[in-house]
């Protein structure tokens, strides 16, 4: 692991320490299951944002957010960004099931 450091409102850190309390876990820990959580939330938000304004397909959206194809079409019905079916989806789906 590598070290790093930030500064953080009197109030966050307050919290972050009520929070390590209340679930027995150390501040280091609890820190980086936050932020392993909002890396993921934030990979999939730019992703689907990249494919509603149409320039991704979702297939390459899933691989930026380091989720699954289902995985995908489940944050898309999670967040009500409708579901496009173009040609290109269409050549990718036929690739796959060609391997």
């Amino acid at each position: 692991m590598v070290t790093t450091s930030v500064r953080l409102p009197k109030e966050i850190i307050e919290e972050i320490e009520r929070l390590s309390k209340e679930e027995g876990i150390d501040k280091g820990t609890l820190i980086r299951k936050l932020i392993t959580e909002s890396l993921r939330e934030y990979k999939i938000k730019r992703a689907l944002e990249l494919y509603r304004d149409g320039k991704v397909s979702l297939w390459k959206a899933a691989e930026i957010a380091g989720i699954t194809y289902r995985e995908a079409l489940e944050e898309l019905r999670k967040r009500n960004i409708p579901f496009k079916y173009d040609l290109e989806d269409l050549e990718a789906d036929i690739k796959w099931a060609m391997k």
